[in-house]
């Protein structure tokens, strides 16, 4: 009943929401039904069904839309967009990213939304602070309405920790340091263990048979790091870039970088986290960690649920260590969705994203799906709800927003240039064919881009 409830107050809330913004059948529409189609791209297969039933509400209230969701996979879905951009057939509507977004302005691919937002009064200040700045370029133009946030936690073994005698309330305070690793390095290594039953701190340990790793990897993480090494390397003092958004210089040759890596790294080395050989052997983390391999990771907010749902493994969340600055550190990032230039139905695709990024759709529907943190500020007590009544106590990742220890995602011009110099330097230092003063000139080539 109360699902009824929320879905009626939606549809009534985005009735209010779309007066003045177009109706009726716009060109590209379905003239027999009197309809216009708006298409809309997403990746992430988990959030398909919440922004499904947005578009269920929105059509609800807005009989003369259509809403035909399309979902890629990550890789596929960039290379799918380019090359719809070159050839035409970009759709109205589709998710974006911060590292993304800046090069579709520059090239003129998306819209603008400045006059539509002063138009229609959206009010910038609903959303968590610092969202929708990060959504401006830096000659001022607005490009898209923040539709949730993130951040990063650790997410454990319930079973693998009872079997290392280790408690709950160990997770929540531990501490690293890029000298020895901490009590951070100390519960990886103690959650290690090798094929002989040996754990990583025990005499005898055998690093090159190991069962479980005490802490799974992604990848390098290339230049961004998001899930692997920033909140490390931003708590022991660093910073991406000179300023934040659009930097002129970028740090990655900086002293506090260089032994954040040598120190994660040297996890790789001692046997307690895999190798970039085995990280990439076609097994993802998530599937990993899913079967034991792993027990524990280092993971964004975003895929919380997807691991509560692996089968034969139960989970909890930790904090982030404390790192050398005294203060624990989360990269805060977030999603918006962009409006092509050549689309064909310019106001039913405003109309649309008004409503992603109004709380009839993140407050009455998406925080009720336990996904992702919404974008409004009203929204992130229902979500915790959410997340609660499913099992879950987010406040790891929560907490980062309450106690000020997020850093905004880096916004830089030539992203995608920076991407491939950091990912094949990064990529080198990981597998042990470069040492990691191969930052030096990877950050010279990065900062060569600006001139």
């Amino acid at each position: 009943m109360q699902g009824h409830l929320r879905s009626l107050a939606a549809a009534a809330t985005a009735a209010l929401l779309l007066t003045g913004c177009g109706g009726g059948a716009a060109e590209g529409g379905d003239a027999a039904a009197g309809s216009t189609t708006i298409d809309y791209w997403l990746w992430d297969v988990a959030q398909q069904p919440q922004y499904q039933a947005c578009a269920d509400a929105f059509q609800k209230a807005n009989p003369n839309y259509k809403v035909k969701i399309t979902q890629y996979g990550w890789d596929d879905y960039w290379n799918t967009l380019t090359t719809a951009f070159v050839s035409g057939t970009a759709p109205d509507v589709f998710v974006s990213h911060l590292s993304r977004y800046p090069d579709f302005a520059a090239q003129g691919q998306i819209m603008p939304l400045d006059d539509l937002v002063a138009k229609d009064k959206v009010d910038l200040a609903l959303y968590q602070d610092g969202l929708a700045d990060l959504w401006v370029t830096k000659d001022g133009k607005r490009y898209g309405l923040p539709k949730d946030f993130d951040t990063v936690a650790v997410i454990y073994n319930t079973e693998l920790l009872k079997d290392a005698n280790l408690k709950p309330e160990d997770m929540e305070k531990l501490e690293w340091n890029p000298r020895d690793g901490g009590s951070y390095e100390k519960t990886i290594a103690h959650l290690t263990v090798d094929k002989n039953g040996k754990r990583g701190d025990e005499p005898g340990f055998d690093k090159s048979k190991v069962a479980v790793y005490g802490l799974g990897l992604v990848g390098s993480g290339a230049g961004f790091g998001q899930t692997e090494w920033s909140m490390y390397a931003m708590s022991n003092g660093w910073q991406y870039a000179d300023q934040n958004p659009w930097p002129s210089r970028f740090n990655y040759a900086d002293p506090k970088f260089k032994e954040t890596i040598t120190w994660f790294t040297s996890l790789i080395d001692k046997g307690y986290m895999p190798s970039m050989a085995i990280a990439s052997a076609g097994v993802g983390q998530m599937d990993a960690y899913g079967a034991g391999k792993y027990a524990m990771v280092t993971e964004g907010s975003w895929n919380t649920k997807s691991y509560w749902n692996l089968k034969g493994v139960k989970s909890a969340l930790a904090p982030t260590p404390v790192g050398p600055t005294g203060k624990r550190a989360s990269l805060f990032n977030g999603l918006a969705d962009n409006i092509s230039a050549s689309t064909d139905n310019p106001d039913a695709a405003w109309a649309w994203v008004k409503f992603l990024g109004s709380a009839a759709c993140q407050e009455e529907i998406v925080a009720d799906q336990a996904v992702i943190f919404p974008a409004i500020k009203s929204a992130q007590a229902k979500a915790e709800q959410a997340f609660e009544k499913a099992g879950i106590d987010v406040k790891p990742f929560t907490m980062h927003v309450e106690e000020g220890t997020t850093h905004l995602a880096p916004i830089a011009d030539h992203w995608a240039d920076i991407t491939a110099t950091m990912t094949e330097t990064m990529d080198a230092i990981f597998s042990r064919k470069a040492d990691v003063n191969a930052l030096d000139g990877a950050n010279e080539r990065v900062n060569g881009l600006f001139g």
